[in-house]
């Protein structure tokens, strides 16, 4: 699926928003960069071929990992620097992309879709996730996605700011899995995939 995109020059304003993890920041735009629940997580430079901002935000030194969703990009830095020393020069190299109308990811795909070969406790689990999680989990500036379920064990993968944030274990453990259990007998257990 294609990201949104412009051929001509945009007005475009960011605002930072933080987040629970201390690492990263949320810079919000005032456009959709994405499709509506589409996310892309990239955890390293290897692996961002498919976005040029990506690339550009990895030759900084400080950037650890950087997440595109709906409105905003959030980056990871590394340890020891502070945001005051970083978060303006981050913000001038998003917003001067933008500016061009390129696209942020060339191609993602949607991996919380229900499939009509899911089971019904799958379709349903992916449900609850878009329905109740994904939005307070977005609005944290990370992304939530369905893994596997297999004998009552649910996992899942938290990306965005929510990878190595250090409430994410309590985030999934006190909210996501009582809400799972309470909404979906079935489900016994959430664990986080890939964190």
């Amino acid at each position: 699926m294609q990201a949104t995109s412009s051929s001509t020059s945009k007005v475009v304003n960011l605002y930072l928003e933080a987040n629970p993890n201390p690492n990263s920041m949320k810079f919000v735009a005032n456009f959709m960069l994405l499709p509506e629940s589409m996310s892309h997580d990239i955890p390293s430079i290897k692996e961002a071929d498919n976005s040029p901002l990506a690339q550009q935000l990895f030759s900084l030194e400080y950037v650890d990992r950087v997440f595109f969703m709906s409105n905003f990009v959030t980056v990871t830095k590394k340890d020891g620097i502070d945001w005051l020393e970083i978060r303006e020069e981050i913000k001038n190299i998003i917003k001067t992309y933008l500016e061009s109308g390129k696209l942020v990811i060339d191609e993602i795909s949607d991996q919380n879709q229900i499939d009509e070969n899911d089971s019904e406790t799958v379709k349903k689990i992916k449900g609850i996730l878009d329905e109740y999680i994904r939005p307070a989990v977005e609005q944290d500036g990370g992304a939530i996605s369905f893994h596997s379920f297999e004998e009552g064990k649910l996992k899942v993968l938290l990306q965005g700011s929510c990878s190595g944030c250090p409430s994410s274990t309590v985030t999934l453990k006190a909210g996501i899995e009582n809400l799972m259990k309470r909404m979906l007998p079935e489900v016994q257990s959430v664990e986080a995939e890939g964190v």
